[in-house]
């Protein structure tokens, strides 16, 4: 009697697997850092992710990832500050209110994830590999952007603020019923 009740447990759980994944919210989002005269860091994070994910660390055949933040969720913990970056000199939100990944493939290399696609913001696109981790259905991967390859703040020096920009997305996920 057990034997078939595991084998209907096993194969709904690796069905499962299969779906698409549900983003949580409430506990996703991506943080970034970026230097600010070469001796102070400036973080901030953007939230209102939403998209659509399916990831099964055991076959990534079918790996879906395609997902974007609010751009004017931008917040840096000081209100003129994000209300400049939200503005024509930077992210432009009124305009592109979203920043969004698409990934056209996956490796795995041990415990890690090599996801290759594209970032746009600002009516941009461009590359981008993202090294990630999966771990208690949540997703936390790393990379880098030059800001300027988006004309995120053309006039703005990279003395002000660094051209390059370090992101960290961190994407929970719930399994749909």
């Amino acid at each position: 009697m057990r034997t078939p009740f595991l084998t209907v447990f096993l194969f709904l759980f690796f069905s499962s697997l299969a779906q698409a994944q549900q983003i949580d919210a409430e506990k996703s989002k991506v943080i970034f850092e970026i230097g600010n005269f070469k001796i102070n860091t400036v973080e901030g994070t953007f939230n209102g992710m939403h998209g659509k994910v399916k990831f099964n660390p055991d076959n990534m055949t079918n790996a879906v990832f395609d997902v974007c933040v609010d751009a004017t969720t931008i917040d840096t913990d000081i209100k003129k500050r994000d209300e400049h970056l939200r503005g024509e000199d930077f992210f432009n939100a009124s305009k592109y209110p979203e920043i969004c990944i698409k990934v056209q493939s996956i490796e795995r290399e041990g415990d890690q994830f090599i996801a290759n696609g594209e970032l746009t913001m600002t009516g941009e696109t461009g590359d981008i590999t993202i090294n990630f981790t999966y771990e208690d259905q949540t997703l936390r991967g790393k990379f880098t952007v030059k800001r300027l390859d988006y004309g995120l703040g053309e006039t703005t020096s990279t003395l002000t603020a660094s051209n390059e920009v370090d992101i960290t997305i961190i994407c929970k996920l719930n399994f749909r019923n």
